[in-house]
């Protein structure tokens, strides 16, 4: 069974059972250089109501302990992304559920584009467009193609901060149990029952692995990957060759 740690209570902003609106969720893995600064730009959303929690999957740097006052919860998960989210998932109790990396920052008012953008478009999931970090021209157009993409096919990735209702999260049965392209896959359950929420305003998520492994390379990684994703190969060769 998964380990919760319970942190201080939630401020003002919850519906009249005590349920917040919206639970973030961060899976984190060995991320104590930056976890603090994550959760402290969530802070303010916290006062507002909305749940963080963080689900780690058996980090060696203290980033649990450090996690532990500045959220809601820290879950303890079995390592892999989709497991960590489910765990968080199932930890939450807000009625929306909002996936967010630990290097990836939301925009100003997302709480609100969010909810309101959900209520008033009938939709059951979304995601944000995508900003990355780095200063160079061509990580400009990589973003770019990012929402551009997402917005034609109706599939998000997990940079691009997807949420979604908590109720329609467990019908199509979370993100599955695989080691790469967890997040394509829940967004292709998703999809069937609804298209997105593509919002305009962008996260902003860091270019690192772009610049550390070439732009160019990571693109065409990326696309062959999914590519053989959507073609049937096994999620656990591909993520042997992402790595």
């Amino acid at each position: 069974m998964d380990d919760v740690v319970e942190a201080p209570g939630l401020g003002p902003g919850m519906d009249g059972g005590g349920r917040p609106p919206l639970s973030i969720i961060v899976p984190t893995l060995n991320e104590a250089d930056g976890i603090a600064n994550t959760l402290a730009a969530l802070a303010p959303l916290r006062a507002r109501g909305v749940e963080v929690v963080v689900s780690d999957g058996g980090s060696t740097d203290g980033t649990a302990q450090i996690a532990a006052p500045l959220a809601d919860r820290v879950v303890h998960a079995e390592r892999g992304r989709a497991s960590q989210q489910n765990a968080g998932a199932a930890a939450a109790a807000g009625g929306v559920l909002l996936f967010l990396h630990a290097d990836t920052r939301l925009p100003e008012g997302a709480v609100a584009l969010v909810l309101d953008g959900l209520a008033s478009a009938g939709r059951g999931w979304g995601r944000f467009d995508v900003r990355l970090t780095g200063r160079g021209p061509l990580l400009r157009v990589v973003e770019r193609l990012i929402s551009a993409r997402s917005r034609l096919s109706g599939i998000a990735t997990g940079d691009q901060a997807i949420f979604v209702r908590a109720d329609r999260f467990r019908q199509v049965g979370g993100f599955p149990s695989i080691p790469l392209m967890e997040d394509v896959a829940l967004s292709r359950a998703l999809k069937r029952r609804g298209p997105p929420l593509c919002l305009r305003a962008a996260v902003l998520t860091s270019s690192r692995r772009w610049e550390t492994r070439g732009i160019w390379r990571t693109i065409l990684l990326m696309w062959r990957l999914r590519l053989e994703f959507w073609l049937g190969a096994d999620p656990a060769r591909l993520a042997e060759r992402y790595r």
